[in-house]
């Protein structure tokens, strides 16, 4: 059972440290310590014993509770039987990408070592998650929530909730992640999941015929006449899905940072790597437990209707559980419905955030583009006899030595800084190939999804505006339709098959970024780019190279690993 204050506190270890750590360069702002042990445990999500990836025995893990501006240290044990990096959904890592947790600006840490995660959450606010980066570990698990939560001199733009409530919501399959990322390596399609996972359990039997008996379900413990803030995360491999609660308005009022115009819904598409938070009022009359829900989106198997998450949502005066059919999803095909969904979504430019100066301040349909970059990608096809997919004709290659360990050592031929502005004339290829951004430059991106499915696009180390999306093939006429003053900051957009999903950023964080497909498997075979993008001014207070960096040759293969000394937290 999940009561509404939940937040998975008993696996945070809390210690001091020498004073001088304190006085580096975060300042005087807390710090905040958390030891996590990553490793196999045996769960039943769907009823049956399989092995997934869990956090100090907890799966999904624990969730990382902070305000902004403080300091996050992470000591990372990784007792998996293959490499390993926890990246950070959402958090932006100011000026430090060396924290990143992905494979071109981290070496993995190899199974057996420890290792730890120095970051300030700085300017930042909302509801984000972790998850690991390599291999399709995702899929067996591994992942958390991150709450950042406001100052106490900046007041939410809501009354403050009675209670505070994460879920995860996700598609799950019973084979192993290892024999799952060897079907996307041959080509084979994922198919229908097993199952629909609702903070890492299975469907309530709310149709005998449908769920067998003696799966684990979700119950989520409430009061009447509360108010809860949930806040949800679509942590799955490639669906998405539509959330809701029977007889329960879904209030939005943020989503991956930013504060929203707030606005009900009744039912939400989360699409993969998404997270929103609502208000849930307890208003009902309690005659019976209610149905939370989490169901396939843009599907056309009748097999896709056995998969669907329920957890239940209890009252304390509840008068029997929950029973009758489960609220009527939107249509199934009807991508119109969810485009114009994700188009209402608004940015609340009068409420302060991170900091006390309204979100709406800066005024980004004000700023003169520096750059255009129009990202094509294509489903997975066979270049150079193995199945790759692409951005604008270009497989990612991870190079033998991290991106940001090349710049640093200026070693030549790592990587080359000529992403194309658009889909080029001439046959796909593997590369490592970069964005070449501006600092301080206001870039826009055209995703144009030449797939059948829905994909997600994330940035790491940024918030970008999503401006605009519509069917068809994006031009420069589309730029008439797009949002110029209250278009949602967030850092995963959706882009609908056959349509386009425009963003505007401000490059104003140093580092080199990860651009990246969310669904496992168009990301794991080759869907990523990185964006460079230099201070051409020398900055002190940007984090050097961390004391305890590992060093790699031969990238993901570890045929060679030395880890520098750290100072602190060592195994």
């Amino acid at each position: 059972m999940l009561s509404a204050s939940y937040l998975c506190s008993s696996c945070v270890s809390f210690f001091f440290i020498l004073l001088w750590l304190l006085n580096g360069c975060f300042g005087g702002d807390p710090y905040v310590f958390y030891d996590w042990t990553i490793s196999y445990v045996t769960a039943s999500p769907l009823g049956d014993k399989q092995q997934v990836i869990g956090i100090n025995g907890q799966f999904p893990g624990p969730i990382l509770n902070v305000t902004t501006n403080w300091n996050v240290v992470v000591n990372v044990k990784n007792d998996l039987d293959e490499p390993l990096l926890l990246t950070w959904n959402g958090v932006q890592h100011r000026k430090n990408s060396w924290q990143d947790g992905v494979l071109g600006t981290n070496c993995p840490i190899p199974a057996g070592w420890n290792w730890t995660y120095q970051f300030q959450v700085k300017d930042q606010i909302g509801s984000f998650f972790y998850f690991p980066s390599l291999d399709f570990q995702r899929a067996a698990g591994g992942y958390g929530g991150i709450i950042i939560n406001n100052r106490d001199v900046i007041p939410l733009p809501f009354a403050v909730p009675d209670g505070d409530i994460t879920i995860f919501i996700s598609d799950w399959y019973t084979k192993s992640h290892k024999k799952l990322r060897k079907d996307v390596e041959n080509g084979v399609d994922l198919g229908v999941p097993d199952g629909i996972l609702i903070n890492g359990l299975g469907p309530y039997r709310y149709d005998a015929a449908i769920v067998p008996d003696g799966i684990p379900y979700q119950l989520i413990n409430v009061e009447p006449g509360k108010t809860y803030r949930l806040r949800v995360h679509n942590v799955g491999i490639s669906t998405s899905l539509n959330f809701r609660i029977q007889n329960h308005n879904l209030l939005l009022v943020e989503t991956e940072g930013s504060y929203t115009v707030q606005q009900n819904y009744t039912n939400m598409d989360i699409h993969v790597g998404q997270s929103f938070s609502f208000l849930v009022t307890t208003d009902q009359n309690a005659s019976s437990d209610y149905y939370i829900v989490a169901s396939p989106r843009f599907v056309n198997s009748s097999e896709w209707n056995k998969v669907t998450g329920v957890a239940i949502l209890h009252y304390s005066n509840s008068l029997g559980p929950a029973s009758g059919p489960l609220p009527d999803p939107p249509n199934a095909y009807d991508t119109y419905f969810s485009m114009n969904q994700a188009r209402s979504i608004r940015w609340n430019v009068s409420a302060g955030a991170a900091r006390p100066n309204p979100q709406g301040s800066f005024k980004y349909g004000q700023i003169t583009v520096t750059d255009v970059y129009v990202i094509l990608n294509r489903p997975a096809e066979l270049i150079e006899g193995k199945w790759r997919t692409t951005l604008n004709g270009i497989s990612y290659l991870p190079p033998s030595t991290p991106l940001m360990l090349a710049q640093q050592f200026n070693i030549p031929g790592a990587y080359k800084l000529d992403f194309p502005y658009k889909l080029m004339s001439r046959a796909p290829k593997v590369d490592t190939s970069l964005i070449n951004g501006t600092y301080k430059g206001f870039m826009e991106i055209i995703f144009q999804n030449n797939d059948t499915t829905v994909q997600s696009y994330h940035m790491d180390g940024y918030a970008f505006f999503v401006v605009g999306m519509d069917f068809g093939v994006w031009t420069e006429n589309s730029r008439g339709t797009y949002n110029k003053w209250d278009g949602v900051a967030r850092s995963t957009t959706q882009v609908f098959p056959g349509a386009w999903t425009a963003i505007l950023v401000y490059l104003d964080n140093a580092g080199i970024w990860n651009l990246r497909a969310e669904n496992l498997d168009t990301w794991y075979l080759g869907q990523e780019v990185y964006v460079n993008v230099i201070n051409p001014e020398i900055d002190k207070s940007a984090p050097l190279l961390p004391d305890n960096a590992i060093y790699c040759a031969k990238g993901p293969k570890l045929r060679m690993c030395v880890r520098s000394p750290s100072p602190i937290l060592k195994s």
